[in-house]
């Protein structure tokens, strides 16, 4: 860095995520080959507070932090979304694939890693069971097909009939016709 530069908050992100990942990489002697990871951040990012890419052409994982999640987390929450995606990378360079199975289980418990990482927004819709006796929800982010198609889709607990919430307005629909109702209906506000 010369002088007159300044950092930036992404210059942070990946410092505090390096200096973290060398820590655990050493403390709990988790084979990752440092020269074979990279480390990004993303402004995009919206629920994902991190993300791990695999090329295999260059046998590099590329640990991508949100920096949305970095300003809202507490370090010690954002420090175990470094170690979920190390576990990722370890999982890439060594098998070459990389999931939330058992192998990935029992590696981010023994770094006391989430399996899943928390959103860090708020979901724009809910799914809820139409079923008095069951209470299955789901949130999604973006309009999905089951979001805009509900009554194409069934409940992923006993399989009956949902509504889907938009959780801001509260408005709720259970067909493709209650979307678009909704959807028009609030027009900007949506």
């Amino acid at each position: 860095m010369t002088d007159g530069e300044q950092l930036t908050i992404d210059d942070e992100i990946v410092a505090r995520a390096r200096i973290h990942a060398r820590t655990v990489l050493d403390e709990y002697d988790l084979s990752v080959d440092r020269d074979a990871l990279e480390w990004e951040t993303s402004l995009r990012a919206r629920r994902r507070a991190g993300a791990c890419r695999w090329d295999p052409n260059r046998e590099i994982a590329t640990i991508i932090l949100a920096r949305r999640a970095y300003e809202r987390y507490d370090w010690p929450t954002f420090a175990g979304v470094v170690r979920h995606e190390l576990v990722h990378a370890w999982e890439y360079q060594r098998f070459g694939e990389s999931g939330h199975g058992a192998r990935f289980r029992e590696r981010a418990a023994a770094l006391d890693a989430p399996r899943h990482c928390q959103s860090f927004s708020e979901p724009r819709y809910v799914l809820r069971c139409r079923e008095t006796d069951c209470d299955w929800e789901a949130t999604r982010h973006r309009a999905s097909k089951p979001v805009k198609s509900p009554d194409r889709y069934r409940c992923g607990s006993c399989g009956g009939s949902y509504e889907v919430e938009h959780a801001e307005s509260g408005r709720t629909w259970t067909t493709a016709s209650g979307y678009g109702g909704s959807k028009a209906a609030l027009g900007d506000d949506w």
